[in-house]
């Protein structure tokens, strides 16, 4: 897809990954709407010139006031990244931590394509990012609701492809390791210490730790080709290939490098 002169939406734009998407989004001649619950995100969009929306994408009030705010804005959207996302507590959780997790890194994803892919499918063309994380192609050590919403973003994703890709909807997920980002180092507000801080090593000493730029700019090439799986961490795949071709040892390799990080 041709960005310049394209309308986008960026979720969770205050800073990291998202902020940097928008950034290369306008560089590269696209008016891009940055949404957040972090009020932060009026300076992020000040300094790019675009325009703002503070608000939770965690509920469906929330995305149709974001949808709403803008077509005031922008006009027709052409791209939507959805991108706002939660680290969540440690271990299993309570229904109250899933409810949560669900809603932010999963529902907001679904009620955004509930709205806006069948008007792209009129239009015959639009584009739909989700960021899942390789923890959605392999698994999250230490917190059971990142992982599976994650995997979730993912399927998610590739059962629009399928469904909608012959109507013009094209459908990217961005699935890095370790970006230098707040959700990585434990700066999210429901990420604590323990089994978090042993999740947070596994993905900081599986790769390299990526600046959102970096992953930004890979983002943007993707999107130009049309590409559905974008890996900003190459090694990804291989470790996807592997888990794939044979699972059972995959398991025990992951277990036996949770015992290593937890120091056992």
């Amino acid at each position: 897809m041709e960005l310049k002169g394209r309308n986008a939406i960026v979720t969770g734009a205050a800073g990291g990954i998202g902020a940097a998407i928008a950034a290369a989004l306008q560089e590269r001649g696209a008016r891009v709407l940055l949404a957040d619950l972090a009020e932060e995100v009026a300076d992020t969009a000040a300094k790019l010139g675009q325009p703002h929306w503070i608000g939770d994408v965690s509920s469906a009030n929330g995305v149709a006031e974001l949808l709403d705010t803008a077509e005031r804005e922008l006009g027709q959207v052409d791209l939507y990244f959805a991108n706002a996302g939660i680290a969540g507590v440690t271990g299993l959780g309570g229904d109250g931590d899933w409810d949560r997790i669900i809603d932010v890194n999963l529902r907001a994803h679904i009620r955004a394509a509930e709205r806006l892919v069948p008007e792209w499918t009129r239009r015959g063309e639009g584009y739909f990012v989700a960021t899942a994380s390789a923890a959605g192609l392999l698994t999250q050590i230490g917190q059971a609701g990142y992982s599976v919403t994650k995997h979730a973003a993912l399927a998610f994703a590739e059962w629009l492809s399928v469904t909608y890709g012959d109507e013009g909807l094209r459908v990217s997920v961005l699935a890095p390791m370790g970006v230098n980002t707040k959700i990585l180092w434990g700066e999210d507000s429901n990420a604590i210490t323990g089994e978090a801080l042993t999740g947070q090593r596994a993905v900081a000493e599986a790769g390299n730790v990526l600046e959102p730029a970096d992953v930004a700019t890979t983002v943007m090439a993707a999107i130009e080709a049309e590409t559905f799986l974008i890996l900003p961490h190459p090694e990804v795949l291989d470790m996807y290939r592997m888990k794939g071709s044979d699972y059972d040892r995959w398991l025990r390799g992951m277990r036996r490098y949770q015992a290593k990080l937890q120091g056992n």
